[in-house]
């Protein structure tokens, strides 16, 4: 590939997110991944590689000189979706506020899929001004929730949005289940 396309062809920038996490993993080690998806989600400096990895082709602008504004962030979250140590979750509930929605919503994913506790965070986040942040929350708090997050889930059978409603349908019919298999 030529260097212009590609400056650092031993990074897989074109590569779907998960393919580059295992190709950071192949290079670093997996525990050093974690460390520097963290790093990352914090707002720290994982390296300039490290940020190929995380980010593709789209960190190379930030490499370049554009501003960086939340995407480091958020491929540190993402990236937590493929490489997981308990020492993120702090970091993870803090990005529950971060100002960037983007970000929000990728950390309310990563709730879900790493099992975080979390639901007085999701609440919050359940009355977001973002409908794709209201809807990672409300997943979220269905599958971490309690009988008395039903009437927070409830509360967007009439969401503002219309993509939110089907959701909210979803997490209701997920926390019910959830909760009728507990208590079979």
């Amino acid at each position: 590939m030529d260097n212009k396309l590609n400056p650092h062809p031993d990074i897989p920038l074109d590569l779907p997110t998960g393919e580059r996490i295992q190709a950071a993993i192949a290079h670093y080690s997996e525990q050093v991944v974690e460390q520097k998806a963290i790093a990352l989600l914090r707002g720290d400096n994982a390296g300039k590689d490290f940020l190929l990895y995380a980010g593709g082709r789209h960190g190379l602008g930030i490499l370049d000189g554009a501003p960086p504004l939340y995407w480091p962030e958020l491929w540190g979250a993402r990236a937590l979706l493929y490489v997981w140590d308990d020492s993120a979750a702090p970091y993870v509930i803090a990005g529950l506020g971060d100002r960037a929605w983007r970000v929000r919503e990728m950390c309310a994913r990563v709730v879900l899929e790493r099992d975080i506790p979390a639901a007085s965070e999701l609440v919050r986040l359940a009355a977001d001004e973002n409908a794709r942040v209201r809807s990672a929350a409300l997943r979220a708090l269905a599958a971490q929730g309690t009988a008395e997050h039903q009437s927070t889930i409830a509360q967007h059978f009439s969401d503002r949005d219309k993509s939110v409603r089907p959701i909210a349908q979803q997490a209701r019919d997920t926390l019910a289940a959830r909760l009728n298999a507990r208590s079979a």
